[in-house]
């Protein structure tokens, strides 16, 4: 898929989430994107962050199993306090979310990361996958190079719009 053709993509479809899921890698690496919003939901990117009654700590705020699960996958053998550095807490998040969502749309991926290995299939991640949804489409508008709006603009307006067809009364 050509990069005019992402751009109408996600004109068309109206989020970035539907177009990455058509588009993967076209922008950059769309992980990279969820590890971002998951930093910013867990704890707006503050390494010194506890939460969960002091269990879960870090940029993404990890569970001691959660680490320890992670470094088994990624094969390092890394003491949970090193939890709190962001570059080897993003990299066992990276291989945990690999390992047990791959090839999963983003927002199944951000609810393993909340619930664990099954945690896209809980209810209770839900309102978690919506919080990640809209730390992603915050960052939005910045994907689309301001000299390549018109492009997106003029998909959109050839991209058929649905009708609502009004219920025939008995």
């Amino acid at each position: 898929m050509g990069l005019l053709s992402w751009y109408a993509a996600v004109a068309a479809s109206g989020s970035l989430l539907t177009a990455l899921q058509v588009a993967p890698g076209t922008q950059g690496d769309p992980l990279d994107r969820l590890l971002d919003a998951i930093a910013l939901v867990e704890s707006r990117h503050n390494p010194a962050a506890t939460g969960d009654n002091g269990r879960a700590v870090g940029v993404y705020q990890i569970h001691p199993a959660y680490w320890a699960d992670g470094t088994r996958i990624l094969g390092v053998d890394w003491d949970y306090r090193q939890a709190r550095d962001p570059h080897k807490a993003r990299q066992i998040v990276r291989a945990y979310l690999r390992h047990y969502g791959g090839g999963r749309p983003l927002l199944d991926l951000a609810r393993i990361h909340n619930g664990g290995p099954r945690g896209h299939e809980k209810a209770a991640t839900l309102a978690y996958a919506r919080k990640i949804e809209l730390a992603l489409n915050q960052g939005e508008r910045e994907v689309v190079p301001r000299h390549l709006l018109h492009v997106v603009a003029s998909a959109a307006k050839q991209s058929p719009t649905p009708r609502r067809v009004a219920a025939a009364r008995p």
